[in-house]
């Protein structure tokens, strides 16, 4: 069992910037790809970011430039530095695992207006 705790959300305004986290706990030994996915209310999770154990980060094309995927895997932690936020980035953030659909969080509420 893997559990992922998603949190750093807040209210920003337009231009501003938040680093979500992410903290894997349980079996977290053959974790490889993190996934940030984000979603409005009631509407499909779409993937903004993907990170490998090893490797190149991948991104959402609206987003890039602006956001960055990190990880710690000492922590079992995955981060997301997103920079000139829009209000178009509204969303509930999560993260996930790649490959796996059990392991959704709560999700974290990231509101960017005026």
């Amino acid at each position: 069992q893997v559990q992922l705790v998603e949190s750093g959300g807040g209210l920003v305004q337009p231009g501003g910037s938040l680093r979500l986290s992410c903290v894997a706990s349980g079996d977290t030994e053959c974790i490889s790809t993190m996934q940030w996915y984000r979603a409005l209310p009631g509407q499909v999770r779409v993937l903004v970011a993907s990170i490998p154990n090893s490797g190149k980060a991948t991104y959402l094309d609206s987003v890039k430039g602006r956001f960055t995927i990190s990880r710690d895997n000492a922590k079992n932690t995955v981060y997301l530095q997103m920079n000139s936020l829009k209000p178009e980035d509204t969303a509930v953030y999560y993260c996930n695992i790649q490959d796996r659909d059990e392991y959704w969080g709560q999700g974290t509420q990231v509101t960017v207006s005026s």
